[in-house]
C-alpha cells in the first residue's frame, strides 16, 4: 500500500518519500492487511474550502487520511496534491515543515491517527 511520507531532511527543510506499507495475507478470504501500529488518538478534521498554512512543523507523528476533497502539500521537493484516499505520513515534527492548501475553494475531511 503506498503512503506519501513528509519527513525533515539533513538540509532542514520537509522533504517527500513515498514509501510502501507491506500487506500480508490474512486469514480472511481475499483480503490481506498491514501490520498493527499503535496509536495515541485519533480526530476527524473538517477543512474550509479557503484554508492556507504557510509552512509549519507536525505536532507529531501521524497519519493523515484523505476522506473527501483534495489538499495541496509544499516541501522543499515542490508541492504534491492529496485525494479522496491517499494518505500522508507527517514526520517533520523538527526543521522548516511543509504548507498545506486546500484546492478549488472545497472542504477538506480527513481522519488523523497519532503515532506513539
Amino acid at each position: 500500500m503506498k503512503v506519501t511520507r513528509v519527513y525533515p531532511g539533513k538540509d532542514g527543510k520537509s522533504h517527500f518519500e513515498d514509501i510502501d506499507v507491506p500487506l500480508q495475507d490474512s486469514r480472511m478470504p481475499s483480503r490481506q492487511h498491514s501490520e498493527t501500529f499503535k496509536a495515541t488518538g485519533m480526530f476527524f478534521s473538517l477543512t474550509s474550502g479557503d484554508w492556507f498554512m504557510d509552512y509549519h512543523k507536525g505536532p507529531r507523528r501521524q497519519y493523515i487520511f484523505i476522506l473527501e476533497g483534495q489538499v495541496d502539500v509544499g516541501t522543499a521537493d515542490g508541492v504534491r496534491r492529496f485525494s479522496q484516499g491517499d494518505v500522508i505520513l507527517i514526520e517533520d515534527t523538527t526543521g522548516q515543515g511543509h504548507s498545506t492548501r486546500s484546492v478549488n475553494g472545497q472542504p477538506l475531511r480527513e481522519a488523523f491517527v497519532m503515532l506513539e
